[in-house]
């Protein structure tokens, strides 16, 4: 029985969004952030777009999200999004990892064969999302946020140096390589997250109700992190 999924993520600058039908994807779209974050303004309109043209919502058997790890406020759109459509619809609505599925896009690429992959997105801070995922897919890290001495540490405890693509990976490049890992050039289309690959991930789990899908941020967002520091230590914000 043919089924047709409409997966989407806004954990990285871009709007990704794909409907697939079983292993073909009949549309998709990477739309990036040149003037700004549009993942509040595009989202919805390219999912109605690629939905009306594979014969409406009659025809989609499931919603899937990326939960992250990435930036809060577009993690917050992408999970809302899903929520309010699979609610609206009654239809099922699964959620898989950003970073993994970055790492799937990754291992597709022509220099990740028989190797290890490395999904690295930017978590700003000076710090990154990561996930390690061996030749086979099989995952060898769990996703964890570090700092670039943090990940280079841990790179170098490996027997077989990974390839690594991903923002992260661009803007920390000198320190991956230091430590062994290859980076995909700048232009390979490995560091930008595929919706398609979000879809693929999700053709082997189930699905589930809205009210159970829940972001993966991994630490605190960044306003709640700037509010605590400028709080005193009775819990008033300090004087200045």
């Amino acid at each position: 029985m043919s089924v047709t999924l409409v997966g989407f993520d806004t954990a990285t600058p871009d709007v990704a969004v794909a409907i697939v039908r079983d292993d073909t994807t009949l549309d998709e779209s990477q739309l990036g952030a040149d003037d700004g974050p549009r993942h509040a303004t595009a989202l919805l309109g390219e999912i109605e777009r690629m939905v009306s043209a594979a014969g409406g919502w009659s025809a989609v058997d499931r919603l899937v999200v990326g939960l992250g790890p990435g930036s809060f406020t577009g993690l917050r759109i992408g999970v809302a999004t899903a929520r309010a459509l699979a609610q609206g619809l009654d239809k099922p609505v699964t959620g898989v990892g950003t970073l993994d599925a970055l790492a799937c896009g990754i291992a597709a690429r022509p220099a990740a064969a028989g190797r290890p992959v490395l999904a690295v997105i930017d978590a700003r801070r000076s710090q990154v999302f990561v996930a390690l995922r061996g030749p086979g897919g099989a995952r060898v890290w769990e996703p964890f946020v570090a700092d670039p001495r943090e990940l280079v540490r841990r790179l170098a405890e490996l027997d077989d140096p990974p390839l690594a693509a991903g923002d992260g990976s661009l803007r920390f490049r000198g320190d991956l390589e230091q430590a062994g890992a290859e980076v995909l050039p700048d232009d390979d289309p490995g560091h930008r997250l595929a919706a398609r690959q979000v879809c693929l991930l999700a053709r082997s789990l189930p699905g589930s109700t809205p009210d159970r899908i829940r972001p993966i941020y991994l630490r605190r967002p960044d306003a709640q992190a700037w509010l605590e520091r400028d709080r005193g230590p009775d819990g008033d914000r300090s004087q200045t």
